[in-house]
């Protein structure tokens, strides 16, 4: 065939009707080879179970699971453990696999080959519900042999169900354990805290944050008591002055009266009571102790003198039966002066008191800004240690109810939906495919050699082969003669 630019529909069917019955042979012997492969290569049959991941019987929202990683990520790692040598060799001697293989096969080998014929495909959740945990699984063995294919499959499954109820149970327990040890370690560190706490309160009772208000109201009541002291000494005091003086002018007049110069009687010992009466109630009420024993000495001494006027009282008998005794008026006065110094003692002693006492309570309100900002601290660091002793608490607990979910298997579970089936038809080879593949391949062998059939032919077939391969237009044509050989001849153009 000579070059051309480019090949028509009508070129294309041209080369079919030549060289169709090659393609159509090469087309069928690669149909029959591939049905023939199909027919002698060692057949594989699969066996499939479906696993679904069944969800906890208790909510969530009751009890919070403890397995942190989702269930792609824990299906991941379970397969890297079950299809582990250490796992799939017991099965490799358990049903005898590869029998005639194991004295010239290493073990590996024969492990890789049983993992090979183990795949697990996680199913996708449906888009109409947004889910985004899995669903469940399928797990599929091949092998030789439908029934050890079967059985096979049925104990990968059950390694898959009991690995996921072991890695449950191992990590709810794990982290009990580890939150319960966590827990004493925060223990601990509240106790502390709690001691520091106590130590400070008891360092600084009363000078605490919370005491400051108390402290400014009994330093107040403490001022009030002082000043209350204070006046009872200063009356004490002019007490005494007053009665000292009396004192004074009573033994002036007594011991005149002993002397003989200036005799005195009963009436001016009652006329001196009176005066004091009167300058007693100037600054007492009628109830105060010293106007009720003035008071007295009075009605007292009025009796004697009714007493002695009756008998005919004389100058000269008053003065015989004198004697040495003071006369009571002025055993009063000193009993009132000392009366008063024992007041004043005793006020002054209560001053001192109150004055000690004022100076704690001003020594802790000074002190309290300081107290404050270190009890602030303690208080935080307090607060902060029982805060995460509680959340531990909580965490522990709900870590308990959830180991104690997974021991009665009420938790996140696998459920064989579909145990494994016994194959009937072979996976491997499907005579389908293999004739189809053969068919194709046969195709494209006889569309490739009529193609190199195709640019080795120089035969000229039309004007267009003449006009490319003299390059001069063609003036006329003979039309194909059909010969009894049934042979095309060639075309025989005038250039």
């Amino acid at each position: 065939m000579p070059e051309r630019s480019e090949l028509t529909l009508e070129d294309y069917l041209g080369i079919l009707r030549r060289r169709w019955p090659i393609i159509v042979v090469l087309s069928v012997l690669g149909c029959g080879a591939g049905f023939a492969t199909a027919r002698f290569l060692p057949k594989r049959y699969t066996s499939q179970t479906l696993v679904l991941v069944q969800q906890p019987t208790v909510s969530g929202d009751y009890v919070k699971p403890v397995v942190g990683e989702n269930t792609t990520e824990r299906l991941s790692s379970m397969q890297q453990e079950i299809l582990s040598r250490s796992r799939l060799e017991p099965v490799i001697q358990q049903f005898g696999l590869y029998r005639a293989e194991l004295n010239r096969i290493p073990m590996e080998d024969l492990v890789e080959r049983l993992r090979r014929a183990v795949t697990v495909t996680p199913l996708a959740p449906m888009a109409q519900t947004n889910a985004r945990g899995l669903p469940g699984f399928t797990i599929s063995v091949d092998f030789g042999d439908p029934r050890m294919a079967q059985q096979i499959c049925s104990a990968i499954t059950s390694m898959f169900m009991e690995e996921n109820l072991q890695l449950r149970q191992r990590q709810a327990e794990q982290t009990t354990q580890f939150l319960g040890k966590q827990l004493e370690d925060a223990k601990g560190k509240l106790d502390e805290q709690d001691m520091k706490l106590a130590s400070f309160q008891r360092r600084y009772l009363g000078s605490l944050p919370d005491d400051e208000a108390m402290n400014i109201n009994i330093l107040q009541g403490l001022n009030a008591q002082l000043d209350a002291a204070t006046q009872a000494i200063s009356r004490a005091q002019q007490d005494k002055t007053f009665a000292e003086s009396s004192l004074n002018e009573q033994l002036t007049e007594w011991k005149a009266t002993q002397e003989g110069h200036s005799p005195q009687t009963q009436q001016q010992q009652l006329a001196a009571l009176q005066t004091q009466l009167a300058d007693l109630k100037s600054k007492y009420t009628d109830d105060h102790p010293d106007v009720i024993r003035v008071r007295n000495d009075i009605e007292t001494l009025r009796k004697k003198i009714t007493d002695a006027g009756s008998e005919g009282d004389s100058t000269n008998t008053v003065k015989s039966n004198q004697t040495s005794v003071e006369p009571a008026a002025i055993q009063l006065l000193r009993a009132q002066i000392h009366s008063n110094d024992e007041a004043i003692k005793e006020h002054a002693a209560e001053e001192g008191q109150i004055q000690q006492r004022i100076k704690l309570y001003q020594s802790r309100i000074e002190a309290s800004p300081g107290v404050e900002q270190e009890y602030k601290q303690l208080t935080r660091d307090y607060q902060t240690a029982l805060d995460f002793y509680n959340d531990l608490l909580k965490k522990r607990d709900q870590s308990a109810m959830a180991t104690d979910l997974e021991k009665r298997q009420e938790g996140e579970q696998f459920q064989v939906l579909d145990p494994a089936n016994l194959p009937d038809n072979p996976s491997f080879p499907k005579r389908l495919n293999f004739g189809l593949g053969g068919l194709a391949a046969g195709l494209a062998l006889g569309c490739g050699l009529t193609a190199v059939l195709e640019m080795r032919d120089t035969s000229l077939r039309s004007e267009r082969d003449v006009e490319l391969l003299l390059h001069l237009p063609v003036i006329a044509t003979i039309p194909t003669l059909k010969a009894s050989s049934r042979k095309e001849p060639s075309i025989t153009s005038a250039a």
